[in-house]
């Protein structure tokens, strides 16, 4: 009987991680989650876009497995291509969160994932996509955010940068929400509680396999709830110093498939050669 593979689960973000910089995912990481697959483990997207924004990149990948969106408030199930939980923020809370935060840091834009798996991004004028790939309907009011159910509210200031915005948004909003750095120019508020770390627990116990046994690679500070429900805990080389210092190790870049190159050691490489990264990082 064949060895079961000492990694199970291969949990991933997205953006910063899996994906390269033009939102592609490279030959070499579809050979690798490819390895990892024909050696028995499963390959979890655990992401902070919500399942709109990932379609068409599931699609691609021919993916079938379970989803973590929306930094963790749906699981989603691509082969059935059904919202499994959901989890909305309560709009008024997230209203009186926004007022908090511009009460100390001044007017701030916002943004809303709707809830659902055909929900839509909403924009307030101000407010400027992080990743202009990402379809998103602009709105004339911040009243008109809160017309449906949302997961989560994205907010970006005029000037103060993401580490600073996301510090003082803790501090102002209390335990109306939870306020998590995503990525460049990406500050949300989600569900009191929800994070990606309950979205990756919900999914594995599911799939029923423990922590110990899961490989999470992420990017930004909104992957430390995963890195803390894995067993071996892997920082992209382009990742954020708080998330570097949690890893277990420090792989290469997303643009130089730092997924790929880790993958390959645990699950070998069909006989190709694999850079290592710079022993600097590790």
């Amino acid at each position: 009987m064949p060895t079961p593979p000492a990694y199970a689960l291969v949990a991933t973000d997205l953006d910063g991680t899996l994906l390269r910089p033009d939102d592609t995912v490279s030959a070499r990481s579809r050979a690798a989650l490819g390895r990892a697959a024909a050696a028995g483990a499963r390959h979890l997207i655990v992401t902070g876009r919500p399942v709109p924004g990932i379609r068409a990149l599931l699609a691609d990948l021919a993916y079938t497995g379970l989803v973590v969106c929306g930094q963790g408030t749906q699981l989603y199930d691509a082969d059935a291509g059904r919202l499994l939980r959901s989890v909305t923020l309560d709009r008024e809370a997230a209203d009186t969160a926004l007022g908090k935060i511009e009460a100390e840091v001044g007017a701030v834009f916002a943004a809303v994932d709707q809830d659902g798996a055909a929900g839509v991004t909403l924009i307030e004028a101000g407010y400027r996509m992080p990743n202009p790939t990402l379809p998103a309907q602009r709105v004339g009011s911040r009243e008109e955010l809160w017309e449906r159910p949302v997961i989560k509210v994205l907010v970006r200031h005029p000037e103060l940068g993401d580490d600073a915005l996301a510090a003082a948004a803790r501090g102002a909003v209390g335990d109306l929400a939870t306020v998590t750095m995503a990525g460049p120019g990406t500050v949300e508020l989600a569900p009191r509680g929800v994070d990606k770390g309950t979205g990756l627990a919900a999914a594995a116990e599911l799939l029923g396999i423990g922590a110990e046994r899961t490989v999470a690679f992420g990017d930004m500070p909104n992957d430390l709830p995963m890195f803390a429900g894995s067993g071996l805990r892997v920082a992209m080389g382009n990742a954020h110093p708080e998330l570097r210092a949690a890893a277990d190790e420090v792989t290469l870049t997303n643009a130089e498939d730092g997924v790929a190159v880790v993958l390959e050691r645990l699950f070998g490489t069909g006989g190709a050669q694999s850079p290592t990264p710079d022993p600097g990082l590790v």
